[in-house]
């Protein structure tokens, strides 16, 4: 099984070893494939190394899609979710960028790491855009910090839309946001699947 780390809330607590260690397990981890069945609340899918997972999606879990957008289309007072990796000049560089509907503002909001040497995840609102001949750079602002990150040519511009569950079929692309109960079992936060061709990340 692979999981791709990505905190999409920021309401753990730490209390000695023992609740760092039920922290770690409750942490939202992201897994994506190409759907199998969805039947009830379980939606089993086939992952990119070729394992078969399944994960259940109580039913208030969000659905959400993907539209492509552009650099340009960024402006500021956006709330935006970028995922970014620390270059040699030591300033983020985003690897994709995620434009938030109004109605989800505010999730995830803050800073935290991601898997991989030097990622991170920043979920914010966009105060300044300078535009600077290899891109842009946004100045993203959120509870307690402020960041700069780079956003080149070629990095990842799309805007979360609604979606409903009706996009989990068989053969779309689908990305999970996951907590692994004390069972071993996956349970969804959060799904994202494919609409019009446009795939989740």
């Amino acid at each position: 099984m692979r999981l791709l780390p990505l905190v999409t809330a920021g309401f753990l607590l730490t209390f000695g070893s023992l609740a760092a260690q039920a922290q770690q397990a409750a942490m939202p981890d992201r897994v994506g494939g190409t759907v199998v069945s969805f039947a009830g609340d379980m939606l089993t899918m086939k992952t990119g190394d070729g394992q078969t997972e399944t994960v259940r999606v109580p039913p208030t879990v969000n659905v959400t899609a993907l539209q492509n957008r552009k650099l340009s289309d960024i402006k500021a007072g956006d709330f935006v979710g970028s995922a970014a990796v620390k270059g040699p000049d030591g300033k983020l560089h985003a690897q994709e960028v995620h434009i938030f509907a109004e109605s989800m503002r505010g999730t995830g909001e803050g800073q935290r790491p991601m898997s991989g040497v030097n990622r991170s995840m920043t979920n914010a609102t966009v105060t300044t855009v300078i535009a600077d001949p290899k891109g842009q750079t946004l100045r993203l602002t959120y509870k307690g910090g402020e960041q700069d990150i780079e956003v080149g040519p070629d990095a990842r511009i799309v805007a979360i839309v609604p979606g409903d569950r009706s996009l989990l079929k068989p053969g779309a692309a689908v990305s999970a946001f996951v907590v692994k109960g004390a069972d071993g079992n996956l349970s969804a936060r959060a799904v994202q699947a494919e609409k019009d061709g446009v795939k989740p990340l």
